[in-house]
């Protein structure tokens, strides 16, 4: 094949996939609000299963659940079979996939969960095939005479999966928003990796207690200059008696009043007042945007009454991996 006949089978391929996908748009009806309620109302899990390749779509959606708020496993339908039936209660949901509905390694967990009175939800392209019939809803995904495979010979699954996984995502997304899911519940399942760390909090990474660096607002410069020393942070707060953030120095502010005289000065002579803050609750991710937006590489963390609680600098959302 030369470089032309490899970009069209490209757009062939994804063609194909994008027309499944927009006739499955036009088909989503009651059905699906269904499922959506009856999983938001489980006091169990979903148990994702599926054979093959679905069985690889399956752990995706499984995955995909449980770190957005809906507590789901998966399943593998053979091990099913040799004893894994005892990981599913009658409190679950069990979610089969199968394109043909005909999958024979599916047929123990359907009688399963028919014995138990286990809701089955079915994603399938045949709603009169085994698995359709006997499940409690049916997920439909376009068949491959209407939407066919984007494999030459119309039998490797890839149109289907992708019809698989988008049913899986859409029901992923339609829980997160009818469980008012945040960014904060985000957070708390991805801890770890570039997600977690996006999704940290200012309070979990600024400086505080004895590292943030203030002097009372009746001070020198050069108490100033020792503070911001001590505390290697590039500014200092000024504070008044009662502990409310008046103002603040940066390195910037102490080249442009360099002088002779700069350590006898009064640090209100200096300092520019009322700087920008920050409350502790808000994203490291917002904290980045701020300081490109404004130009500036440190911010005062206050609480309601503006005393200075914390200090975020951008050396700290670099070394979370913010940046």
């Amino acid at each position: 094949m030369n470089t032309q006949e490899i970009i069209d089978s490209a757009k062939r391929t994804l063609t194909f996939e994008k027309n499944a996908l927009e006739m499955m748009i036009t088909r989503i009806d009651d059905t699906f609000t269904k499922v959506a309620e009856k999983i938001l109302n489980l006091q169990g899990r979903v148990i994702v299963t599926g054979m093959g390749k679905p069985g690889h779509i399956g752990k995706k959606i499984a995955a995909s659940l449980a770190s957005t708020g809906t507590p789901a496993f998966f399943v593998h339908p053979a091990e099913a079979s040799h004893g894994d039936l005892g990981m599913v209660t009658p409190k679950d949901l069990v979610l089969a996939l199968s394109n043909s509905g005909e999958s024979k390694e599916l047929f123990d967990i359907i009688n399963y969960c028919k014995r138990f009175g286990i809701p089955l939800v079915a994603v399938t392209s045949a709603p009169d095939s085994t698995l359709g019939k006997a499940a409690d809803f049916v997920l439909q995904i376009p068949n491959k005479k209407e939407a066919p495979e984007a494999c030459p010979f119309n039998m490797a699954p890839t149109t289907s999966m992708i019809e698989t996984l988008a049913m899986g995502d859409a029901l992923t997304v339609a829980l997160m928003n009818m469980r008012g899911f945040t960014k904060e519940l985000y957070h708390d399942r991805h801890p770890g990796g570039k997600l977690g760390n996006v999704l940290v909090k200012v309070q979990d990474l600024m400086a505080k207690d004895e590292a943030l660096p203030l002097v009372s607002d009746t001070a020198t410069m050069a108490d100033a200059l020792l503070e911001m020393t001590k505390k290697t942070l590039g500014c200092v707060g000024i504070i008044s008696s009662d502990n409310k953030l008046l103002g603040m120095i940066t390195d910037g502010d102490l080249r442009r009043h360099m002088s002779a005289d700069l350590p006898t000065k009064s640090v209100r002579e200096v300092m520019h007042p009322n700087p920008i803050t920050i409350s502790g609750d808000l994203l490291g991710s917002e904290v980045v945007a701020l300081m490109n937006s404004k130009k500036i590489t440190n911010i005062f963390v206050v609480n309601e009454q503006n005393q200075p609680i914390g200090l975020i600098h951008m050396h700290h959302l670099l070394k979370a991996g913010v940046v």
